[in-house]
């Protein structure tokens, strides 16, 4: 496979994503429309017309660019294909922030085999930043120019700074899971979705744990962090491709205590 082709193509698709999703953000008549899905505090799981639109957007560039992938995208399902390549797509990870009028939704993109992740992409348009990880390099760009990304590396969790998307976290023994490892922590920060695994690669926080995840909710994730020196998994250590309980680290001083608390506390529930 052609390593720059794909990392071309990831940055048409966002870009692409951006023109189409820009329209809708911070307008009066937004409609947003609740899906049903469980989620991780049970209530609202919206989707509006950006997210479709995005989406399209996306595939669109893929049909034209790379018509032989497989496409996994949450709002309109999985495209097989031939080639040995799955880009598994989020076209706006933190709907409920979109509708708020948060800019700390993104938009995720990833590109997989059998080997992983190969590239990820977390793109917040509105704020114009693009984080992206894959191939031997972990990049940023944004209104303060382009840069490397690096995690923070080891330190103590008493020095750590944690977040999450809902303080809720999943079940009710999840949620006193993260709380044990949330007490031991510097501080915790609640609500920005995908932007806080990118601000994790970025090198300014240390933990983000999170439950009831998809496999387009982390790959991207995946990439960019791994790419920048960190850490995803489950919490059990183990691969977190499909989502699922999902823990990612700055190094891995911070991944083993926090693993280890979440161990302890669901086990003993």
């Amino acid at each position: 496979m052609n390593d720059d082709d794909i990392e071309r193509t990831a940055h048409a698709m966002a870009d692409a994503a951006r023109l189409a999703v820009l329209p809708f953000f911070r307008t009066e008549n937004l409609v947003a429309e609740d899906k049903g899905d469980k989620i991780a505090d049970g209530g609202f799981d919206p989707v509006t017309e950006a997210d479709r639109a995005a989406e399209k957007a996306m595939r669109a560039v893929l049909g034209a660019r790379r018509p032989n992938d497989s496409v996994i995208g949450e709002e309109f399902g999985k495209s097989n294909g031939s080639s040995g390549l799955t880009w598994v797509l989020d076209p706006i990870d933190g709907t409920r922030g979109f509708v708020a009028g948060s800019p700390t939704w993104g938009v995720l993109i990833a590109a997989s085999d059998e080997r992983g992740v190969r590239l990820g992409m977390i793109d917040q348009p509105y704020i114009g930043e693009r984080f992206w990880g894959g191939f031997g390099q972990a990049r940023m760009t944004g209104p303060q120019g382009a840069r490397d990304l690096k995690t923070r590396g080891d330190r103590p969790l008493a020095q750590a700074i944690l977040c999450t998307t809902f303080p809720e976290v999943g079940s009710t023994i999840e949620g006193a899971a993260f709380r044990e490892v949330s007490r031991t922590c510097r501080f915790t920060r609640y609500g920005l979705d995908c932007y806080a695994y990118a601000l994790l690669a970025a090198g300014h926080i240390d933990l983000v744990i999170e439950a009831g995840l998809s496999n387009y909710d982390i790959q991207a994730p995946i990439g960019v962090i791994e790419a920048a020196g960190g850490i995803v998994t489950d919490w059990q250590g183990g691969p977190a491709l499909d989502g699922g309980r999902v823990i990612a680290a700055a190094g891995r001083a911070q991944h083993a205590a926090a693993l280890e608390i979440l161990g302890r506390v669901v086990a003993e529930g």
